[in-house]
């Protein structure tokens, strides 16, 4: 799957194919939120989950850069 096909879906449709096809790597809590961090063949995906309304509230794909950032201290590179 590319980036754009997984942007294509809707948001109940991408949540479906994170949890199947995706793979976890971390999360980032925040005050408010809990971010999941997923990678889907060759780019990522962020589940946002609100705590507060107990519901996930986005999901948002991206290849890499700084949305990457807060997750760059856990994740382990083997080579």
């Amino acid at each position: 799957m590319t980036l754009c096909e997984f942007n294509l879906l809707n948001k109940n449709e991408k949540i479906i194919t994170v949890f199947e096809k995706g793979i976890f790597l971390d999360n980032y809590k925040s005050e408010t939120e809990i971010l999941n961090c997923f990678a889907i063949d060759m780019f990522f995906v962020e589940v946002v989950y609100n705590s507060k309304v107990n519901q996930i509230v986005d999901v948002r794909s991206f290849i890499g850069g700084w949305c990457l950032d807060k997750y760059s201290n856990n994740l382990q590179c083997e080579y």
